[in-house]
């Protein structure tokens, strides 16, 4: 079962978590400066706690942006890159797509939650220059940059987010029901509209079944970034539900708590 993550200690409270999922938005130019020691360690702290708890490998990069360095690498698509997350995926692990989505996300939120700006990138970067080795079994799925980042969106930032979301599905569109919805459902729900989704194609379907408990599934999980959704999308809802706890996979529920 995922656990909802309360960083109490000097980290982001669930609040500030669910005002990011609003806020957030993908930047592409970055101030390329080194990120300051403060946020390094709260940044691997959450990435040390993830890892052990779901057997994951994720990985901070500081002040190396080889991996973004010239046209080439990144297809003009970023500048300024510095820091950056990386998202290791072991085939070993049937969900590690879907694991990687959902903490993923976590990790965008806390960091916009700390002032930072962040995007998913899955393809332009160069994954031959990432600082580390991988066993055969590993692969970089994709990686989140990380930054200070101007205050406005460039006009590159303004044309790519408008191209990217000329569609949204409604709310109502992305779950069926066939029972009367209760206001966390709905509030769960509406924490999913901003889910990012690749080319804003949403494909995660939730159901509310009955007593407490939704489910979500995509229709094809072995579709290139299905699975990622799929876990970008169960953390969304599970943050504006509230009170409740996701099993990893395909189909799998969302069984709320009281509190």
């Amino acid at each position: 079962m995922i656990k909802p993550v309360m960083i109490v200690d000097g980290g982001i409270a669930m609040s500030e978590l669910n005002d990011a999922i609003k806020t957030r938005r993908s930047r592409r130019k970055y101030i390329p400066e080194v990120l300051k020691t403060v946020e390094i360690k709260k940044l691997q702290a959450l990435i040390d706690e993830y890892n052990t708890k779901e057997n994951l490998d994720i990985r901070l990069v500081v002040d190396n942006g080889d991996a973004f360095g010239g046209f080439r690498k990144s297809y003009g698509m970023f500048s300024g890159v510095r820091n950056y997350i990386a998202l290791i995926g072991d085939k070993n692990d049937s969900v590690y797509l879907e694991k990687l989505g959902y903490y993923g996300e976590l990790l965008i939120l806390h960091a916009t939650a700390l002032g930072l700006g962040t995007c998913w990138v899955g393809g332009t970067f160069h994954r031959e220059s990432c600082p580390f080795e991988l066993s055969e079994e590993q692969s970089i799925v994709c990686v989140i940059t990380v930054g200070r980042v101007p205050q406005g969106l460039s006009l590159k930032e303004k044309l790519i987010h408008k191209l990217t979301h000329r569609k949204t599905k409604t709310m109502e569109e992305m779950y069926k029901s066939d029972n009367d919805t209760p206001e966390w459902f709905l509030s769960g729900m509406e924490a999913v509209k901003y889910a990012l989704s690749a080319i804003n194609r949403q494909p995660v379907m939730f159901k509310y079944v009955k007593d407490g408990i939704v489910t979500a599934n995509v229709e094809n999980i072995h579709g290139e970034g299905y699975a990622l959704d799929l876990g970008i999308a169960k953390l969304h809802f599970e943050l504006g539900a509230g009170n409740g706890s996701w099993e990893f996979g395909n189909g799998t529920r969302f069984a709320r708590t009281e509190k």
